[in-house]
C-alpha cells in the first residue's frame, strides 16, 4: 500500500501576493514566517534579482492540517476553465434552504474581498446545491 504524501496546491497567476492574501481570508490561512535571516517577506523579496521579485507567494494552514497553497507568477492570463479547483466546504451536512443560506452567507462575505459570484447549482436527486465563484483573478472555486 502506498503511503500518504504531503502536497501543496499551486496556482498560476499574475499577482501572487494578491491572490495568496485573498485565499488567506477565504480559508483562514496565514502567510508563513519569512526565510531565516530575513525580517519579512518584503525584505526577502528585495534580495532577489529584479525579474524574480514578486514572482511567488504562499500561505499555510495555521493548524498544519490543510495543504500549503503556492502562487506563482506566469506571463499568460487565464483563458479557459480550471481543470482543478478548490471546494470550500461551508455547507457540509446541511440540506435544502439551510444549506443555501450558508452558501449565500459565505458568498456575501467573499464578494467584498474580490470574489465574483458565477453560478448557483441547485440540488438534484444526486448532488446538494453548490455555488460556483471566481477568485480575484478569475479562478473558479465552489462553495460546497
Amino acid at each position: 500500500m502506498a503511503s500518504v504524501r504531503e502536497f501543496q496546491v499551486t496556482f498560476d497567476c499574475a499577482d501572487p501576493e494578491r491572490v495568496a492574501r485573498f485565499w488567506c481570508e477565504v480559508l483562514g490561512y496565514v502567510v508563513p514566517p519569512a526565510p531565516r535571516g530575513f525580517a519579512s517577506w518584503e525584505e526577502f523579496d528585495r534580495s532577489l534579482p529584479p525579474e524574480q521579485q514578486g514572482s511567488a507567494y504562499a500561505c499555510v494552514d495555521p493548524n498544519g492540517v490543510g495543504p500549503r497553497l503556492f502562487f506563482q507568477r506566469v506571463p499568460e492570463g487565464k483563458v479557459v476553465k480550471n481543470r482543478v479547483h478548490l471546494d470550500v466546504r461551508v455547507g457540509t451536512g446541511l440540506r435544502g434552504e439551510e444549506r443555501l443560506a450558508a452558501l449565500e452567507a459565505e458568498c456575501a462575505r467573499l464578494i467584498p474581498l474580490g470574489a465574483t459570484r458565477f453560478q448557483l447549482l441547485v440540488a438534484d436527486e444526486f448532488n446538494e446545491s453548490c455555488l460556483v465563484m471566481q477568485d480575484v483573478e478569475g479562478n473558479e472555486f465552489c462553495l460546497d
